[in-house]
């Protein structure tokens, strides 16, 4: 099994940036489907971005296109979630999450304990 350890939170102005680390232990990363997700207060978790198990493809929420990157780092065992431009509406606890065979969105085997992201307007 793997585990996951998600870091990078914090409290970031509108229109600015972080990027959230997912590092990995236990298994190798690239055996994975990684994805990140995210829940706000009083709403479901939603699914923001997916990285496949060859790292050659990706996929955003709409909410985040064009602003937040997926990536992975074999060497360290580590995905990441760039994000730029944040806006108020990204405010949310991110949950990085990963699946041996099946879909990472729809069933993932393991998740991270979260980090939270505040984004200030």
């Amino acid at each position: 099994q793997v585990q996951l350890v998600e870091s990078g939170g914090g409290l970031v102005q509108a229109g600015g940036s972080l990027r959230l680390s997912c590092a990995a232990s236990g298994r190798t990363v690239s055996n994975y489907a990684m994805g990140w997700f995210r829940q706000a207060p009083g709403k479901e978790r939603e699914f923001v971005a997916t990285l496949s198990r060859s790292g050659s493809s990706t996929s955003y929420a709409d909410s985040v296109k064009g602003r937040f990157t997926i990536a992975r780092d074999n060497a360290k065992n580590t995905v990441y979630l760039q994000m730029n431009s944040l806006k108020s509406e990204d405010t949310a606890v991110y949950y990085c999450a990963a699946s041996l065979i099946g879909s990472v969105v729809r069933a993932p085997d393991y998740w991270g304990q979260g980090t939270q992201v505040t984004v200030s307007s």
